[in-house]
């Protein structure tokens, strides 16, 4: 996919002269251990670079300001090991642009007890000095993430590390640029939303283009290209002609694959990293494109069905907040399609009409071409599937017409009963926490979306750090929503965002 850059983070400890230049010399080597060790770890996805000990007003200032200048940076580690007078941060921290972690920790783990002095409880002061930090950060209502515990422990390094994957995607925000393909599907709201304000808040560039100037590039697709891709799919995907000729099944394949390699020109030249299409408006192009929005979405683009361009550059977004994630299990467009409702078995057949992303397959992978009653083309060929089991999150951002809301649902992915032999399209069956009815209505009341960005590698803790960052409203629905209380936080929430 198109990546983001080899981002790294800067380790910045805190403390003061006071103590003496022993004291000073502790605090450097100890941050430095910190740092090496977090890096030898094998859990964080990023490299943590250490930097001297800030103990003045400038220093602190010009680190945070090489920090905003350093394209590399995602973003700052901050920890005080002793104490370090708050307004020495003020200047740096009005100056600093970008993502903020307050590490609240300390070098040892145990208190040493028969050793303990006032030497060692001056220089081991966290508990001390992060609190006078962490005062000035909250009265200068700047937004950033605390995690407390042993530097050391596992669980304190993977929240590290999932900190780190949403910095990245806060910095990368700015950098998206959707493609919409025609206009949104008419008389339809929720894929409706101010453009401006999206790029205000979030930094996205949303541009229309006519779908026939995008089919130029599909037209001037080479035959040879063509055929060296459909020889890809013939040798990656099983290919199920349920009763077509042979040939003709090749030639509706061929067209999917001119649009694949047409579409990423396009976009590649015009440097967009995500793609809107919609049915009703196809112009000049045989097929509406299925297999080759798949493929894309595949290869890191994002995609929103019917024009929806917020879901385009949210699966963008979530797709490079997962980039080199170890065993990631995959991250998709999706649409709430159809209901289970029997006692027990409840849950949500989650699909769309061609465009589910294969990252997210579970086992073989085909190629089927069927008739599509929408979009008045030839029959489209798409890649089927069932997707993975396990937890994930499904997000769905909105515009309320002042604001915007980003709506996370946790959701566990099962396999359906029975195979659907009849339905050509990929699939994904989850039932959403904390059970299929209160989920369902909490997203109602929410008003989210029928599209959701999903992925099955974030989570619902990660999406709201984003969403802080960006400074919009974040509503999460869990194992622990209920209807009640999650009413009254709606309401409250409309107070505070207005």
């Amino acid at each position: 996919m198109k990546a983001a850059k080899n981002y790294q983070f800067w380790f910045c400890t805190g403390s003061q002269d006071l103590y003496g230049d022993e004291c000073l010399a502790h605090v450097a080597e100890h941050s430095q251990i910190i740092v090496n060790a977090l890096n030898q770890s094998g859990i964080l996805p990023y490299e943590v670079v250490w930097k001297p000990t800030l103990i003045t007003n400038e220093l602190i200032r010009k680190t945070f300001n090489e920090a905003n200048s350093d394209e590399n940076c995602a973003g700052v580690i901050t920890w005080m090991h002793t104490f370090s007078p708050a307004k020495s941060w003020i200047l740096g921290l009005q100056e600093y642009r970008k993502p903020l972690l307050h590490l609240h920790t300390q070098f040892n783990r145990e208190i040493p007890y028969d050793t303990i002095d006032m030497d060692f409880m001056n220089e081991n002061q966290a508990a001390h000095g992060d609190r006078e930090y962490g005062h000035i950060v909250t009265r200068m209502n700047i937004e950033r993430k605390v995690i407390m515990g042993f530097w050391e422990d596992e669980a304190v390094q993977k929240r590290i590390a999932d900190w780190m994957t949403t910095a990245v995607g806060i910095m990368e925000s700015s950098h998206i640029r959707v493609c919409r393909i025609a206009d949104n599907m008419r008389n339809v709201a929720v894929t409706e939303g101010d453009k401006v304000e999206a790029q205000i808040k979030f930094g996205w560039e949303i541009d229309a283009y006519p779908v026939n100037e995008i089919a130029e590039y599909v037209k001037d697709v080479k035959q040879g290209d063509i055929d060296a891709l459909v020889e890809e799919y013939y040798s990656r995907y099983q290919i199920l002609t349920e009763g077509r000729d042979p040939e003709e099944f090749r030639r509706h394949v061929a067209v999917q694959a001119g649009i694949e390699i047409g579409f990423e020109r396009f976009l590649e030249e015009k440097n967009y990293q995500a793609i809107v299409t919609h049915f009703g408006d196809l112009g000049c192009l045989q097929q509406l494109p299925g297999l080759a929005i798949q493929r894309l979405m595949e290869k890191g683009y994002g995609f929103g069905g019917e024009g929806d361009w917020k879901t385009a550059a949210m699966v963008r977004l979530m797709k490079l907040m997962t980039a080199g994630k170890k065993d990631a299990k995959g991250t998709s467009f999706m649409e709430d399609y159809t209901y289970n409702l029997v006692p027990g078995k409840e849950g949500i057949l989650e699909s769309h009409m061609l465009e589910v992303c294969p990252t997210i397959a579970d086992g073989p992978i085909s190629i089927k071409c069927q008739p599509l009653s929408m979009g008045d083309r030839e029959d489209p060929a798409r890649l089927v599937f069932t997707s993975k089991e396990g937890h994930g999150i499904a997000a769905s951002l909105i515009d309320l017409g002042t604001r915007f809301r980003l709506i996370i649902n946790d959701v566990d992915c099962k396999k359906v009963e029975k195979p659907m032999p009849k339905l050509p399209v990929a699939t994904n069956f989850w039932v959403p926490q904390p059970n299929l009815q209160v989920g369902a209505e909490a997203w109602i009341y929410a008003g989210g979306a029928h599209h959701t960005a999903f992925s099955y590698d974030l989570t619902s803790e990660q999406m709201c750090d984003w969403a802080a960052a960006m400074g919009i409203e974040a509503v999460v629905i869990d194992k622990d929503t209920t209807i009640r209380n999650f009413r009254n936080e709606l309401k409250w929430n409309s107070v505070y965002y207005r």
